[in-house]
């Protein structure tokens, strides 16, 4: 697809965004879904006064292209002072990562505020954004829900889940993550809000060992976020999205209180919803554990009924994107509660 033939697509899919940036707390959305809006290739986002522009059409990127999409942006949204290419099928890494395509990189959004909460960005800390954005309406319900709840955010990344979970109130957040710079964004963020950095509750480690750790150490948590990356293997153990999410979510079960909640995160673009939910339905089967409710991604990420143009490869339903959040009630054989 030629710029000339994704601009109208990017102009119509733009229109619907931009009143979502005169609600309060909203500094950061996605202003396009090529997945779902027209060209598969290509995802825009902005955060703050960043526009991010997700490149997959190839290892050397489409410049031309990603400078017709920013041309079109800075019209409509004329205070978008820096513009960072990713390149994400290229062999660099820094590429992946982010360069330059306007402005410079000492004027990068740092943060963002949603839903009356702050969170570090570090654009270029990763092939992603360092903040998911699907995943906004889980910290809306993680803020409203876990108060004066223990909690544990399995595979915390930057710790936005837990994040949101502190500013809601919850008694303790524990974040747990194999790269510990990650967990410094996560540290940040709490910095930002003038939550209480307690050095025990971020815990750097491999998923399998902190698990034990957690088990001979900590009371039961009440709430256990687990958003596992869609593949990834160390000494301790494997992570895969499409044979293991079972095992992932039985091992973290012993540690959740009765009457608490596991809460599944599935965003294996290739796993369908189908296959998710039988997953989900064989970790239930021993009735310990039931599913309480899904989590739906937000029209503004996903698209709207008049800027998506055709139906996914694979169906997410009975989600309503790749990114599947279940949230899963637990029963204890023991009634323990702590």
């Amino acid at each position: 697809m030629s710029a000339a033939e994704l601009l109208p697509r990017f102009t119509a899919a733009l229109a619907h965004r931009l009143p979502r940036l005169s609600a309060p707390h909203v500094t950061a959305l996605r202003l396009f879904n090529g997945y779902s809006e027209g060209y598969p290739r290509v995802a825009v986002d902005l955060y703050g006064t960043t526009l991010l522009l997700h490149d997959a059409t190839g290892p050397t990127g489409d410049q031309a292209l990603m400078e017709a999409l920013l041309e079109s942006a800075k019209k409509a949204l004329p205070f978008v002072t820096t513009a960072l290419w990713k390149r994400r099928e290229s062999k660099n890494q820094d590429e992946r990562n982010g360069a330059m395509l306007f402005g410079v990189e000492d004027q990068l959004t740092r943060k963002i505020q949603e839903d009356g909460v702050w969170y570090t960005t570090r654009l270029t800390l990763n092939r992603d954004a360092s903040l998911y954005l699907d995943t906004a309406p889980l910290r809306a319900w993680a803020k409203r829900t876990l108060k004066g709840k223990r909690v544990l955010n399995a595979f915390a990344y930057t710790g936005s889940l837990g994040v949101a979970a502190q500013a809601g109130g919850a008694e303790v957040v524990v974040h747990t993550d194999l790269n510990n710079a990650f967990l410094t964004v996560a540290k940040d963020s709490y910095a930002l809000n003038r939550f209480e950095v307690t050095k025990k509750n971020f815990m750097a480690g491999d998923f399998f060992d902190v698990i034990g750790r957690l088990k001979r150490e900590w009371p039961l948590f009440e709430c256990v976020f687990v958003d596992p990356p869609f593949f990834s293997v160390t000494e301790k153990g494997r992570v895969d999205l499409v044979q293991d999410m079972e095992r992932l979510l039985n091992k973290v079960r012993p540690l959740i209180a009765h009457g608490g909640h596991l809460v599944a995160i599935n965003n294996g673009v290739f796993v369908s919803g189908a296959d998710f939910q039988k997953q989900l339905e064989a970790v239930c089967a021993d009735g310990y554990l039931s599913i309480a409710e899904r989590v739906d991604v937000p029209d503004d990420f996903t698209g709207y009924a008049d800027t998506k143009s055709k139906a996914l490869e694979i169906d997410p339903a009975p989600f309503n994107h790749s990114t599947k959040i279940a949230v899963l009630t637990v029963k204890r054989k023991d009634g323990r509660t702590r």
